[in-house]
């Protein structure tokens, strides 16, 4: 385990925020400001999971592939629905096609029964969905990420990193797309430990059990922060929140002390959460954006309807964001050479949340 500078010193990179490209309810942003006069030919609408665009996560992180999109091709238009509980998921996919969408990008695993229902019902609308698959539907495009490989490498820079020998991880649901990523940390601890003869012991998720802890919310930071309190009152000194907005009272608590350190997912929280930038010690990213972008920009080209994708680090799919400045130097080259073994397949990873072909 490697010694830090303190963090303080060490927020580097802080980029704009997240309200740059989020928006209320329902609207779509001006982001093509500047091409009034660009004629609309296609429309892209996105229904979120519950943690809605401002959730600085998955749902932020599709919602920039959707602007993406929009300043690719400004002839597109985008429009998104925030789900408020799981009961609006078909309201807002029908309400969509009411509306005359072209494409609708459902965001979430958990959308994948309403979004089953609602596609066979209209056979004749284009969908796409971001962490499921439903590859059986002929008119569904699915985004899968291999989370559980940008984690390994997460578990094994809070291995190195910890200087208490205990870190931890919780999640938002006990869901596949976020027990990918408890089980790639874990893991990538047990990798740490294997190759340095370490003892670092992960608290809040056994990988080999998928017995673990739970926030049951994407959306409550006092739960998050109470979760964390928990963990380093039994030692942890490097937090892995799976949680969405409810991670967010994770680095609330490290940043109260300088030998407590966090790692983000699914967007570069140096982006997503840049007020918390210097407690991050890296992220555990989704390129969602990438995919999302592609999605619409295929279905607006008439690509196929249906198709499957998985994001792995080979492909750039899922990465570590930049590792904060005081990382060690050598752990930091251990990781990439980590990085090349996972892509070369000398290292297995077991989680059986890993997408499948």
């Amino acid at each position: 385990m490697r010694s830090m500078r303190g963090k303080r010193m060490a927020a580097i990179g802080v980029t704009c925020g997240l309200a740059l490209f989020v928006t209320a309810c329902g609207e779509a942003p001006d982001s093509d400001s500047g091409n009034e006069a660009v004629a609309k030919d296609f429309k892209a609408c996105m229904v979120t999971d519950t943690g809605g665009v401002e959730d600085r996560s998955f749902n932020a992180s599709a919602w920039q592939g959707m602007n993406a999109a929009v300043e690719a091709e400004p002839a597109v238009e985008v429009a998104v629905k925030e789900s408020q509980t799981e009961a609006d998921y078909e309201t807002n996919l029908v309400g969509f096609i009411n509306e005359g969408c072209d494409l609708i990008v459902a965001v979430g695993g958990l959308m994948g029964e309403a979004l089953t229902t609602v596609a066979t019902d209209y056979p004749d609308q284009r969908f796409a969905i971001v962490d499921a698959n439903l590859s059986d539907l002929p008119n569904v495009y699915s985004m899968e990420f291999n989370a559980a490989q940008s984690s390994f490498l997460a578990g094994y820079l809070a291995a190195g990193t910890s200087e208490t020998g205990k870190v931890a991880t919780y999640g938002g649901l006990n869901i596949p797309p976020v027990t990918i990523f408890m089980d790639g940390f874990a893991e990538g601890v047990d990798y740490y430990n294997e190759k340095n003869d370490a003892d670092v012991a992960v608290l809040g998720w056994n990988h080999k059990s998928q017995d673990g802890s739970f926030a049951e919310s994407f959306e409550d930071a006092a739960k998050g922060k109470s979760l964390t309190e928990n963990f380093v009152s039994q030692g942890a000194d490097v937090i892995f929140p799976v949680a969405g907005k409810t991670g967010l009272g994770t680095p609330t608590v490290t940043q109260t002390d300088d030998s407590l350190s966090s790692i983000w997912v699914d967007l570069d929280g140096c982006e997503s959460a840049s007020e918390y930038c210097e407690e991050f010690l890296t992220t555990s990213e989704k390129n969602i954006p990438d995919a999302v972008s592609a999605a619409i920009l295929s279905a607006r080209d008439g690509g196929p309807k249906d198709g499957h994708s998985i994001g792995t680090l080979e492909n750039g799919g899922v990465s570590l964001a930049a590792l904060r400045a005081d990382v060690d130097a050598d752990l930091a080259a251990e990781i990439e050479e980590v990085k090349a073994a996972i892509i070369a397949g000398d290292i297995t990873i077991e989680s059986i949340a890993q997408p499948k072909e």
